[in-house]
């Protein structure tokens, strides 16, 4: 985002009164309070169906997101000079939310599930024709790609040592990727898509500490990412940052998970979710897949510290899923 951008904000039925640089945005204080400024890579057709999203969330009664801001013209989006495609939102302004505060972290369990009873829209899975995503076809992918990049390993002549580490511990989490899949599989439609394509179930997509601003109360940002499938993909994503920071911390996951319970129960579907989506070993495919796609010529030493990490906190996620999951 650069400065040649501020030029789209004539588009907008607001006065600017001062802008100011964030990550990757524009902070603008204008007449009718804060907006962001982003740039927008995604196809056009997500944005109004994002809108429209965040729209009947608000009207389920969920209020503490952001809002798309049309312009003068009624478009989502206009373009800068660099003809890279723009978007403004609400900005409600405050700090991330800490995960080494534990009453933060709670709220967030509560606001996770309110938000999720809110983004229950059915009505936008027939009228806009989104297709939910299946968690096999998920780990399917992942798979082939974890595939592609053992042979490279295998296949490569002259390798660092990390490439050498990589190698030595692949198959353990390979075989644990392909398990979980197949056990995934094996549950057939009990753990499809076709529940979210019915009952309309949308997350956030990108569930975070750094999307959730405390000012006093919380409020959800950033929800580009949103999907049609099993909101526990949001669950699992908070609480897998949160539990690696704390070793796995069973205490810790059965207090946040009673949390999220009292406004939203799970079901015996979603502990299912829940659970294999804790199984598979998504770090991993993380690393490989950083690894892979990145330069070979100079791989940074923080590759061999997160796979070192993920190594070694082997034992206690073991411990973690069976003490908190009664399958």
């Amino acid at each position: 985002m650069n400065d040649r951008s501020v030029s789209v904000l004539e588009n907008y039925d607001f006065e600017v009164i001062r802008t100011q640089k964030s990550r990757n945005a524009i902070l603008c204080e204008t007449n009718k309070g804060w907006f962001i400024l982003k740039e927008y890579r995604g196809p056009m057709f997500r944005l109004e169906q994002l809108d429209r999203l965040l729209t009947a969330t608000a009207e389920n009664g969920f209020g503490k997101t952001e809002q798309l801001i049309r312009t003068k013209d009624g478009a989502l989006f206009c373009k800068d000079q660099d003809q890279s495609s723009c978007i403004i939102k609400t900005w409600p302004g405050g700090r991330e939310c800490s995960l080494k505060d534990g009453q933060e972290c709670r709220m967030a369990m509560t606001m996770l599930a309110r938000l999720h009873h809110a983004m229950c829209v059915p009505e936008l899975v027939t009228e806009s024709g989104v297709h939910a995503v299946s968690l096999l076809e998920e780990y399917e992918k992942r798979n082939r790609e974890l595939k592609r990049v053992r042979k490279f390993l295998r296949d490569k002549g002259q390798k660092t040592a990390f490439e050498i580490y990589l190698q030595q511990n692949y198959d353990v989490f390979f075989e644990e990727a392909m398990r979980v899949t197949e056990e995934v599989n094996a549950y057939g439609s009990v753990l499809g898509a076709n529940s979210c394509e019915t009952e309309g179930t949308f997350c956030h997509g990108d569930f975070q500490h750094h999307n959730l601003l405390w000012t006093g109360s919380m409020s959800v940002i950033n929800f580009e990412k949103f999907s049609l499938e099993s909101q526990m993909r949001d669950l699992y994503l908070f609480l897998r940052k949160l539990l690696e920071k704390a070793n796995w911390s069973v205490p810790q996951a059965r207090g946040l998970l009673d949390v999220y319970g009292k406004e939203k129960k799970l079901t015996a579907e979603d502990t299912l979710q829940l659970y294999y989506r804790f199984a598979y070993p998504e770090k991993f495919w993380k690393i490989v897949n950083f690894y892979y796609n990145s330069g070979k010529a100079w791989i940074p030493g923080r590759n061999m510290e997160k796979l070192e990490k993920l190594l070694g906190q082997r034992s206690a996620k073991k411990a973690f899923l069976e003490q908190t999951f009664s399958l």
